[in-house]
């Protein structure tokens, strides 16, 4: 059995969760809570991260481990039980959210191959399981089809980050690539049917920030700020909906992970309420495009 641990930071609203999902790998769950404001609108639900992470107890020095890595082990699982999970993966990890109160089915569903743990003032304890269930009970081995429209946008996208103490000179910048500006297209992908869409992530995580942006973006930053890979690889995106997914719906994670995990295909995965967002390395786009269509057709 793999071990899991969970713990309370003190002061922060904030639970944390962790299993070795492989040797030194290890799974965190993340609660915080929102201050009530007039100018945003937040769904009924609380959600819990939990986070992924590889060697030692932090994010900060592991690389991400990729939905595709984790797909057979939690978000199948999770979807087989018909549990909806938001999926973001950031520079440095990977987080899976899922709703507070799915919290005891959660654990439930991966204490089979698990041992959960509780960390509490720096003291392991094993943690209750309760048993509970959803009264769903675990399907049949067979093929999850994709059932949402595909597309793949123009635009060639870098997985980045940068050092905290370097975002106030940088702040304007930010701004206005979040708020102002309509971004400019990638004149070596003009030809791709899909064309160019405005797409940027910015992730503040435990003093720890994660950015996701296209080529052309990447270039108004100073290139010494940001942190990239020595390979300089770059990412094709498989953007998920035709129309608002929501929250509620389960198993969207799953359709998009399970073929790309046969494939040996690593992947970011960022959720919004609107579209899923898979990225993969820009060599594979075309295959991942052509294995999850299959997918998709099998759903007819």
């Amino acid at each position: 059995m793999r071990r899991a641990s969970w713990a309370v930071t003190p002061g922060h609203h904030v639970r944390l969760l962790g299993y070795p999902l492989l040797p030194e790998k290890k799974l965190y769950v993340y609660l915080s809570k929102l201050p009530s404001s007039e100018h945003l609108s937040v769904a009924d639900a609380t959600w819990l991260a939990l986070n992924v992470v590889s060697g030692g107890g932090s994010f900060s020095s592991s690389q991400p481990i990729g939905v595709t890595k984790i797909a057979k082990s939690v978000i199948a699982p999770l979807a087989d039980q018909n549990i909806s999970v938001f999926m973001l993966s950031t520079y440095q990890t990977d987080f899976i959210l899922v709703r507070e109160r799915d919290l005891p089915f959660v654990t439930h569903t991966l204490s089979s191959e698990f041992t959960i743990l509780r960390v509490v003032n720096g003291e392991t304890v094993a943690a209750e399981n309760l048993g509970i269930t959803n009264g769903f009970v675990k399907p049949k081995m067979v093929q999850r089809p994709v059932i949402h429209p595909l597309s793949s946008p123009s635009n060639r996208f870098c997985v980045t980050s940068l050092d905290p103490d370097t975002l106030p000179a940088v702040a304007t910048l930010l701004m206005d690539v979040m708020f102002y500006s309509n971004g400019a297209k990638d004149p070596l992908a003009a030809g791709d049917d899909c064309g160019h869409i405005r797409f940027f992530s910015f992730s503040l995580i435990e003093g720890y920030v994660s950015l996701v942006m296209d080529v052309q973006t990447q270039q108004r930053f100073p290139s010494n700020l940001l942190f990239t890979s020595a390979s300089g690889e770059l990412w094709k995106m498989v953007r998920i909906g035709g129309q608002p997914l929501g929250f509620d719906e389960c198993g969207i994670v799953a359709q998009i992970s399970e073929p790309l995990a046969a494939a040996d295909i690593p992947a970011y995965y960022i959720s919004t309420f609107k579209f899923d967002h898979a990225l993969v390395p820009e060599e594979n786009i075309i295959g991942v495009i052509s294995a999850l269509k299959v997918s998709q057709a099998e759903k007819h």
